[in-house]
């Protein structure tokens, strides 16, 4: 009988889109692979009250729910690469640190990585190839670790074996450890901090990454389009002159830049940086304010923005991490 705890997720990159590979890297979080192939039940008059058990597939699909687990420097990139941009291969900062800039898609689209998941337990396993991901949220409090959740649709699922790996050692970015900026449309990121204002943040994303259905011979789908991503990130912040501003900014349609940057521990050996790092960079409007809160007994603001193209600035954001890993499976 299959137990819980010898549950696993495993990705591995593959060379050929829908071409299923081994896994050469397991998630430290948690999932299971959904089957979403679709059995139909033909309508048909042929004089039998219950009906017939006359019945056809046609399309196959999967999907894993990577469910909210501790976001990491390590392990968030797989992620991304599969939602936002290929990396690959991180810029040295010549000293232990990589550089990963996933960049939102503007006037182009940008390539992903595609991966076949493995999940299963100790009775049994299946794989998913030419997975994608579909959205994520990034999500972070105080007194909390920074969270990711991530939806992945894939071509179909079919059972497999194991490939045998062990996990890597990873580092959960707090919440704590985090910093605001704020600036005016244009400005450069991370310049000016607002400090003791944030309390908590989501970045919720949708990446554009759908399945295209073809007449093409199979039941999958044949390939992925970017049809446009959506990036809102919702800010909860201590009602005080920083949140009085931010108000009065949503209220006249004003710009805004923000980052989040969230430091780690320190790299083994400094370069252009000196810790592992990760920081989040939206450009856009509020699109709203909700009336003044409450938590725990302390005012708060919290307001959505709304990540847009600026036809003068020429963004709308990206993550970035700096991790000791030179390349991400």
């Amino acid at each position: 009988m299959g137990i819980k705890k010898l549950r696993k997720v495993q990705l591995g990159v593959e060379s050929t889109a829908g071409t299923a590979v081994a896994a050469t890297a397991m998630w430290r979080g948690v999932g299971t692979l959904q089957d979403n192939r679709q059995t139909v039940f033909a309508n048909e008059d042929v004089g039998i009250l219950v009906g017939t058990d006359r019945t056809y597939v046609p399309m196959y699909e999967g999907a894993l729910a990577m469910e909210a687990t501790e976001a990491t420097f390590e392990q968030l990139p797989y992620i991304l690469e599969a939602g936002v941009k290929t990396i690959a291969t991180g810029v040295s900062d010549t000293g232990t640190g990589f550089v990963y800039d996933y960049t939102f898609p503007t006037t182009a689209s940008n390539t992903i990585k595609t991966y076949t998941i493995e999940t299963g337990d100790d009775i049994a396993a299946e794989e998913m190839e030419y997975s994608f991901v579909n959205d994520f949220t990034l999500s972070g409090r105080s007194q909390e670790s920074w969270m990711i959740e991530g939806n992945w649709v894939g071509r179909q699922v079919a059972t497999c074996d194991f490939t045998a790996l062990t996990p890597i050692a990873t580092e959960a970015m707090l919440f704590g450890k985090s910093a605001l900026y704020i600036e005016a449309a244009s400005a450069a990121y991370g310049t000016t901090i607002k400090a003791s204002t944030l309390l908590e943040a989501s970045l919720a994303v949708t990446t554009g990454w759908v399945p295209v259905y073809t007449a093409n011979g199979q039941l999958y789908f044949d390939f992925i389009k970017n049809v446009g991503p959506e990036i809102l990130l919702t800010v909860t912040y201590e009602h005080n002159a920083i949140a009085v501003a931010e108000i009065a900014a949503w209220r006249a349609g004003t710009k805004r830049s923000i980052q989040i940057r969230v430091v780690g521990s320190a790299l083994t050996t400094g370069g252009g940086y000196t810790t592992k790092l990760m920081t989040i960079n939206v450009s856009g409007k509020y699109e709203s304010v909700e009336k003044l809160g409450e938590l725990n007994g302390n005012d708060i603001v919290r307001a959505t923005l709304r990540a847009r193209y600026d036809l003068t600035e020429s963004r709308i954001g990206a993550i970035a991490i700096v991790n000791e890993l030179a390349t991400i499976a």
